[in-house]
């Protein structure tokens, strides 16, 4: 069988090339890296994991904050260019002590081998196809990840930061904000990449809440029932939670006349509460 070819744009003057099947679009404008990189406060920690650094071009401004960075790259091209070639400046050559690139998939990659318990940020501009995947999987470390900040596709970042009664308050939606005040900073152009994308991109920032462990209902609870709920976002959540089989008494609340996207983040919390109680 032959082997399958993948599909990959115009090379950038770094020798790198976008490849579509990784869903790569190069950042190669330095205000906008520099913006990126400064909406971290960098305290409460000293590492920062950036996802999909490809050429740099934001990684530099990262490192020259003096802090510590691993950079997290599925494409081996952008492997071999970082590790080989990727200046600071006045052509001087990143420390491994500073600096290190770890060729592997975020997605699949146990974030405890390179952190421990330690906590880290993480910063990128991350490829549209797996965004959403990787918010998730950051919630899974939210206990050693207070400040997560990054370039989404415009939609997605709006549907993070989107406040009940709105069309895009999702799933997506109430998981962040249960844990982390997720701010939209500003809205980049297509111009901005190489290749430059059919969408335009937003920049957000998660900032996790000073009483994010004091939930008064587990993570997984939380997942389950607003996975229901929004499985059918159309319905009230009297219809949609209906195989939870939960008391009449419970039911009968105003709440369960509302459809999922009208009821907020608290509301869902207080709700998962009760219903875990339940047992």
């Amino acid at each position: 069988m032959a082997k399958k070819q993948f599909k990959k744009y115009t090379s950038t003057d770094k020798g790198v090339t976008a490849k579509k099947h990784l869903g790569q679009h190069f950042l190669k404008d330095e205000s906008v890296a520099i913006d990126i990189a400064e909406c971290l406060s960098y305290e409460g920690y000293n590492q920062v994991l950036e996802i999909g650094p490809g050429t740099g071009v934001l990684t530099k401004h990262v490192l020259r904050k003096g802090i510590k960075v691993t950079a997290l790259e599925l494409d081996s091209e952008s492997v071999v260019y970082l590790k080989h070639s990727f200046p600071l400046e006045h052509n001087k050559i990143v420390s491994p002590e500073s600096f290190q690139v770890v060729e592997t998939d975020f997605l699949q990659k146990d974030l405890k081998e390179i952190y421990d318990d330690r906590p880290f940020a993480i910063i990128g501009n991350f490829p549209y196809n797996i965004s959403t995947q990787i918010v998730f999987k950051t919630l899974e470390y939210r206990d050693q990840i207070p400040e997560f900040g990054g370039m989404f596709q415009k939609e997605v970042a709006q549907r993070i930061c989107a406040d009940h009664g709105s069309k895009t308050y999702g799933i997506l939606s109430v998981l962040t904000q249960a844990y982390y005040n997720a701010d939209y900073l500003f809205t980049v152009g297509p111009e901005v990449f190489d290749p430059p994308p059919r969408v335009h991109s937003g920049v957000l920032l998660l900032t996790r809440k000073s009483d994010y462990d004091q939930l008064s209902c587990s993570f997984e609870k939380l997942r389950q029932v607003v996975k229901l709920a929004f499985q059918q976002r159309r319905k009230t959540l009297r219809n949609s939670l209906k195989s939870m089989d939960l008391p009449d008494e419970m039911r009968d609340r105003e709440l369960f006349s509302l459809r999922p996207e009208q009821i907020s983040v608290q509301d869902f919390v207080d709700l998962t509460t009760e219903i875990e109680a339940l047992g």
